[in-house]
């Protein structure tokens, strides 16, 4: 139980001696540096485009820096395993300072920019997010700069079920599928039979059911045991303590809703409203994590969760505080992975193929002698 437990939040590989018998051995680019740029903004384009058409959703501005009194940067786990970066602004002599974070996300501020914007019901918003996880191990697919679509949407509360979650999932990976199409019209040598294209439908599946197909596995295992067979799926329920006494994968108690009571198709009582796509990559012949996603919690469920998770004093934060009010409205929401989801339409080994970032030295000379070539 030791390996499930390290599992629940873990943030990469974690081993480079681990990373360099993962990382492909036959690897060449099918995209020049040069050709790759052009392909990651004409997918780019294409999927931001799509996705407010397919949800209604408008483009705004997104702090880079929130006020840590605020309440509103993502801890991404409920564990304290990611922390975010914070600094004093003194401003004013220190007779009127901040203390500011680099976001990890923007989960929790676009809720509040529903009402800063004025959203109405099916109305919503995307941003082009940019972050920074500072604790994360810098492997294939994980960066210490992290780039998400971050979008949300308002919504009813009859609207918070598995049903509706369901349409709105599958209306995403309609844009994500369109954007593979779009690429390989541009840039045909991407469509090759070495590496299948994405199958046109999304398999969901419950968490618990994965637990229950392989009850001995950590997390990340028993992910990469099911898009084996299903190489695209929906994973409901993330977050709600299963059978084995752990969850499937941390989430933090104060957005996504994964202590709701639902109802699997053949009767069986479950937990969840939210989710991630994880697919089949096969030129990692790894899984691969595209967005995370769900609808949020209402003033009830909060408290719930904050009660499960022992962080009760959240409730002192403004944002925590307009959520118990309903001062801001229902919503679903998620993060695409904007270079995770460029890598894998551009078939990449890397993500740094992608993303200029940092990388260290360890991990760009094992790249390089495997063909790959990170930006810096």
């Amino acid at each position: 139980m030791t390996d499930k437990k390290a599992d629940l939040a873990g943030p990469g590989i974690g081993d480079y001696a681990e990373l360099d018998k993962i990382l492909p051995q036959d690897y060449s680019s099918l995209l020049s540096p040069r050709e790759t740029q052009n392909a990651v903004f004409a997918a780019k384009d294409y999927i931001e485009d799509n996705l407010c058409k397919e949800l209604n959703l408008i483009r705004v501005t997104v702090p880079l820096i929130v006020d840590v009194e605020s309440g509103v940067n993502d801890l991404l786990d409920r564990d304290g395993s990611r922390t975010p970066i914070q600094f004093h602004i003194s401003n004013d002599h220190d007779k009127n300072p901040i203390d500011a974070q680099i976001v990890q996300a923007a989960t929790k501020w676009k809720r509040v920019a529903l009402k800063q914007f004025g959203m109405n019901l099916g109305e919503g918003l995307i941003t082009d997010m940019r972050a920074v996880r500072k604790d994360y191990f810098l492997d294939h697919d994980h960066s210490a700069y992290v780039d998400q679509w971050d979008w949300e949407l308002v919504v009813t509360e009859e609207q918070r079920n598995l049903q509706y979650l369901t349409q709105v999932v599958e209306k995403i990976w309609k844009v994500l599928k369109g954007a593979e199409t779009r690429v390989q019209e541009l840039f045909p040598r991407l469509k090759t039979d070495k590496y299948p294209n994405l199958p046109e439908k999304l398999t969901f599946i419950h968490a618990e059911d994965i637990l229950d197909r392989y009850p001995e596995l950590p997390r990340q295992q028993r992910e990469t045991q099911i898009v084996k067979e299903y190489p695209a799926i929906f994973i409901y329920g993330i977050g709600w303590t299963l059978k084995d006494g752990y969850p499937h994968e941390m989430r933090a108690a104060d957005y996504d809703d994964w202590v709701t009571e639902t109802t699997s198709k053949d009767g069986r009582p479950m937990h969840g409203l939210n989710g991630d796509i994880l697919v089949w990559n096969p030129v990692t012949k790894r899984r691969h994590e595209l967005t995370s996603m769900g609808i949020r919690v209402n003033a009830n469920t909060l408290k719930t969760q904050l009660d499960i998770t022992g962080q009760l004093d959240f409730l002192e934060f403004p944002y925590h505080k307009a959520l118990l009010n309903n001062e801001i409205p229902l919503s679903i929401g998620g993060g695409i992975g904007q270079s995770r989801t460029f890598m894998l339409l551009l078939k990449k080994a890397h993500i740094g193929e992608v993303s200029a970032t940092v990388w260290p030295k360890i991990l760009k000379e094992m790249c390089k002698k495997k063909n790959i070539y990170v930006l810096e």
